[in-house]
């Protein structure tokens, strides 16, 4: 393990220290997983307690923390400084070797440019054209009339089916499946017949695309996620659907056909979408969100069927309510039944 000083790591992330100069830090690490000699970090002053509780040498923090019974480093963006430390003391491996495996298949015609490493067993297939510093994993399968930007990554057992379009600095994480046929059926003679499959993908720059995750291509034209949108693992997206940009799709979301989003749209896990719907700039959909409507721009919407954050709570609340409307309604029933009842024989013979 490296052994840097608290002076180093000060420098590196341009920080103002508080604290010995000259102190040896051995690691770095979370507060719940830190150990003596090591430091860590706190974005919040809610946790100045566990800091306190802590075996640190050092801390990360922001330029207006309180002072603390350790040496500190103070600067503006501590998840980016502690990053930058984490990386000097687990630096990533140097996985590129340069060139191309002997042990991967590549189409005579197909086009790479410059220091684009291709793992083996990879497959690119013809008319492919791979721009310079793309890394193409062990395993990765990419067919016909492909088009790949610029310092692209491709985990292992990544698929892109024919004519795909993936943009520069674009991330797609192992197991993804892009440009299966869509699930679109008619029914003919008694008998499910598939739907034309003649369109593509077209993915923008700058986007990350989780493992398992499948995009499926357009009917006649392209399915598009638009620049810098990032898709967690395990996300489905149908035929047709036309993503903006900046979009968050948290795992497990399910979107059905033919949907579009605007700008900076975010979708937290589970999510699910019908067909046809338009999500608006901004909207935020909750956990487990279930769309059956069109969201506006700006809208909040959580729930199954999903509706309106301020009217979904209040229904909740309302049938939080219900098992003490339930015991009121007997209570009123009861009176209503012993109001209603002729009195006894006997009470009538004691009357007289």
């Amino acid at each position: 393990m490296p052994i840097t000083t608290l002076q180093q790591l000060a420098d590196l992330v341009q920080g103002e220290l508080r604290g010995e100069a000259a102190a040896q830090i051995t690691g770095a690490a979370s507060i719940a997983r830190v150990a003596a000699g090591e430091i860590t970090l706190a974005d919040d002053v809610k946790l100045l307690s566990a800091l306190r509780a802590s075996p640190a040498a050092a801390v990360v923090v922001p330029p207006d923390f309180p002072e603390l019974p350790m040496a500190s480093i103070h600067v503006r963006d501590v998840h980016a400084a502690f990053a930058a430390i984490v990386t000097q003391f687990r630096p990533p491996r140097n996985c590129r070797h340069g060139g191309h495996s002997p042990a991967a298949q590549i189409a005579p015609s197909a086009r790479l440019a410059d220091h684009v490493e291709v793992r083996p067993y990879a497959t690119i297939g013809e008319d492919v054209v791979i721009g310079s510093g793309t890394f193409i994993h062990a395993g990765v399968h990419i067919l016909d009339g492909c088009r790949i930007g610029r310092d692209v990554v491709l985990f292992p057992n990544v698929v892109l089916y024919e004519n795909t379009v993936v943009g520069d600095r674009t991330v797609i994480h192992a197991g993804a499946v892009i440009g299966a046929y869509g699930f679109g059926y008619r029914l003919a003679d008694g008998a499910h017949q598939r739907g034309a499959q003649l369109g593509s993908v077209e993915i923008g720059s700058d986007v990350e695309i989780g493992a398992g995750t499948t995009i499926d291509r357009g009917t006649y034209d392209a399915t598009v996620i638009g620049d810098g949108t990032k898709i967690d693992n395990q996300v489905m997206i149908g035929h047709n659907c036309q993503l903006g940009k900046h979009n968050l799709i948290c795992s497990q979301v399910g979107i059905a056909g033919s949907c579009t989003t605007g700008d900076y749209v975010v979708m937290a896990g589970q999510v699910g979408l019908s067909d046809h719907l338009h999500i608006g700039h901004r909207a935020i959909l909750g956990a487990k969100a279930g769309l059956m409507n069109d969201v506006p721009d700006g809208a909040v919407f959580i729930g199954v069927p999903a509706t309106p954050e301020r009217d979904q709570w209040r229904m909740w609340g309302h049938v939080r309510q219900l098992p003490e409307m339930r015991r009121q309604l007997k209570r009123l029933e009861q009176q209503l039944n012993q109001a209603s009842s002729p009195p006894a024989p006997a009470d009538r013979q004691s009357a007289a």
